[in-house]
């Protein structure tokens, strides 16, 4: 027959054994607590990361065919065109000059007028049309004025507002200063 003395010391190492399950247990709860942590941590990182770069594919994207412009002048004898001497922006990609699309804002029009087919030439002496705008071409872009022409008879065009649209590409934008008196080879900005 075993003595109570005996059952009484191994109840009593029972109750150390108890606290070490505990803290085996708070230490698991730990584990997976600083597990949830990082994976919330990762997640947010590559939401972060992705935000970011189609933040900047849209920017290239944007900027991939953009037209700068260096000058636009009154073009043909009586002035009703304009001619904008411009090539496209760096590190843009080769553009369908059928992918050009322009609007011409000024007073005296009710509405603006648009198109989609400005002559794209070269600046040489053959001024043959192009169909493609290289990088770092430069090109002379012809754009009839209608109702928004230069010398348009009236002097209410002093301002007109000038879009070209690149399909698929950026927005160039110039304000275009109309003098009083306008001539064919007429600097307007």
């Amino acid at each position: 027959m075993k003595s109570n003395t005996q059952t009484k010391t191994n109840l009593e190492e029972d109750k150390f054994a108890a606290i070490g399950i505990g803290a085996m247990i708070v230490f698991i709860a730990l584990i997976l607590v600083a597990a949830v942590a990082a994976a919330v941590i990762i997640q947010t990182a590559e939401k972060l990361q992705q935000n970011a770069q189609s933040t900047g594919d849209d920017t290239a994207e944007s900027m991939n065919g953009k037209i700068m412009v260096s000058q636009v002048y009154a073009g043909t004898a009586a002035a009703t065109d304009y001619e904008i001497y411009a090539r496209l922006a760096p590190g843009s990609d080769s553009q369908s000059t059928t992918e050009i699309f322009y609007q011409i804002i000024c007073t005296n029009s009710a509405t603006p007028v648009e198109g989609s087919d400005p002559v794209v030439d070269e600046m040489d002496q053959t001024n043959a049309d192009i169909a493609t705008m290289e990088p770092n071409m430069p090109v002379l872009i012809t754009i009839p004025g209608g109702a928004c022409a230069p010398n348009n008879g009236n002097n209410l065009n002093t301002n007109i507002q000038l879009y070209i649209h690149v399909g698929g590409g950026g927005t160039t934008f110039e304000t275009l200063n109309i003098p009083a008196t306008v001539n064919a080879g007429t600097p307007l900005i």
